[in-house]
């Protein structure tokens, strides 16, 4: 019998996760590691840096294992100029409120309204009271955003569309006034923000209101290494270096996965890749797959305005930068721009390696016990030379062999528990097998 395997492998490391790096506080040293010495493909960078100049890019940072593996700058743009995150800033406010209520200055589940006053809103009491810190987190308020400018703060622009927590929409609004709650609550937002964030990581930047319909906004503006300084905390989960700056790890975890039941690639006021659909700025349509289909899977963003990008890819151990005007796509914080960029990544990281429609063939190898333990036995019926890799579900390379031996038993014991996959080739046929380690 002959089954048929689909299985992508996105293969973008030759070598094991290092530890992490941590450039100095308030200094402009930054370690570097070349593209060359992780395997990537070099002759596709040209070509990416190409579409990326295309596209209005000012600003492009690779982090790998923390330290700077790509870095490109165009036109007169340098590392020490300034640039804005647009709604990219919503995801350092998220994890501002995380601090905030770690210390005990508010907790998410309280009303808004303890932090903003009554009538903060044009809502009767009792719709407002039902509006807390959480909801304003996850979009779920449930205040109109189709109202007049989204923008505006004011209570008379903020008036009652639905229930808190029964409609997800991005509203920029209640966003906005969680830098009130921080400030009510905290005392002083701009001193809280210095003295457990900027001082502590060195990503030094500057809220500021924006103009005109953005008035009511603050806006974080910063260089673009300042905004992968960020990056890199959330990759390390809020520890930089030795200084844990927030400790919650659950709140962590909530912030990077799906907050609500209707947009599955929401999380807090940050977007989430790798779900089964997801939801648009200023639509209420739920569409069928992942934000970015070329991107991994387990990516989470901060995304901004004229594509204002920070990708987070904890399976890669890397964190991407990218500042600059609009890219061309359709004006929205989430854009065909983040897919079409990974198609061009994933050249550069030398990705995918497809094996789509593989034939197992079973007269030539067999793959015991599974479920495993300490090992699993690989026999080779035919007796010819075969290579097996062993990858995690990320794709990075765990072990490899090279064999002819009839039956050979892998070492598996040191390795944690979850899903594995097999990859057996000879000169002849080839087959992935999904191995689950106990």
């Amino acid at each position: 019998m002959k089954t048929k395997l689909t299985v992508i492998l996105f293969l973008l490391f030759h070598n094991t996760y290092g530890q992490l790096y941590f450039p100095p506080i308030a200094s402009p040293v930054w370690d570097t590691v070349s593209p060359a010495s992780q395997g990537w493909c070099l002759d596709s960078l040209q070509t990416t840096f190409d579409f990326l100049e295309q596209k209005n890019t000012k600003a492009f940072i690779v982090l790998k294992d923390g330290k700077i593996a790509i870095e490109k700058y165009f036109g007169s743009f340098t590392k020490d100029s300034v640039w804005y995150w647009a709604s990219a800033g919503k995801t350092l406010t998220a994890f501002l409120v995380g601090q905030a209520q770690e210390q005990g200055y508010l907790k998410i589940t309280d009303t808004t309204s303890k932090y903003l006053g009554s009538g903060w809103t044009s809502l009767n009491t009792a719709q407002e009271q039902a509006i807390t810190v959480r909801h304003q987190l996850t979009m779920t308020t449930g205040l109109d955003d189709n109202f007049g400018n989204d923008n505006c703060t004011q209570p008379a622009c903020l008036v009652y569309k639905t229930s808190a927590g029964n409609r997800w929409a991005y509203h920029n609004a209640p966003y906005t006034l969680l830098h009130e709650v921080i400030d009510n609550a905290t005392g002083n937002f701009n001193t809280f923000f210095n003295t457990q964030f900027r001082n502590r990581t060195g990503a030094f930047g500057l809220w500021l209101p924006g103009t005109g319909a953005d008035s009511f906004n603050r806006i974080y503006y910063s260089t673009p290494r300042n905004m992968a300084r960020f990056g890199l905390l959330l990759l390390n989960k809020g520890v930089w270096n030795t200084d844990t700056l927030l400790r919650d790890t659950a709140y962590l975890r909530q912030m990077t996965t799906t907050s609500q039941s209707m947009n599955m690639s929401y999380g807090y006021l940050t977007w989430l890749n790798g779900k089964a659909s997801y939801m648009m700025p200023g639509l209420q349509l739920v569409i069928t797959g992942s934000l970015a289909p070329n991107a991994p899977a387990d990516m989470y963003a901060g995304l901004g305005k004229n594509d204002q990008k920070l990708y987070v890819i904890p399976s890669y151990n890397m964190v991407i930068v990218r500042m600059g005007n609009d890219a061309g796509f359709p004006a929205a914080a989430v854009s065909a721009f983040d897919n079409e960029l990974w198609g061009k990544l994933k050249n550069i990281f030398c990705t995918p390696v497809s094996v789509n429609n593989t034939v197992i063939a079973k007269e030539n190898w067999q793959v015991y016990p599974n479920p495993a333990k300490d090992y699993v036995v690989i026999t080779n019926t035919n007796k010819k030379p075969y290579t097996a890799t062993l990858y995690d579900v990320t794709g990075r390379a765990i072990k490899q062999i090279t064999k002819r031996d009839e039956t050979y038993s892998l070492e598996i014991s040191e390795i944690v528990s979850g899903i594995y996959y097999l990859h057996i080739q000879s000169n002849e046929a080839k087959t992935v097998i999904k191995i689950l380690k106990q």
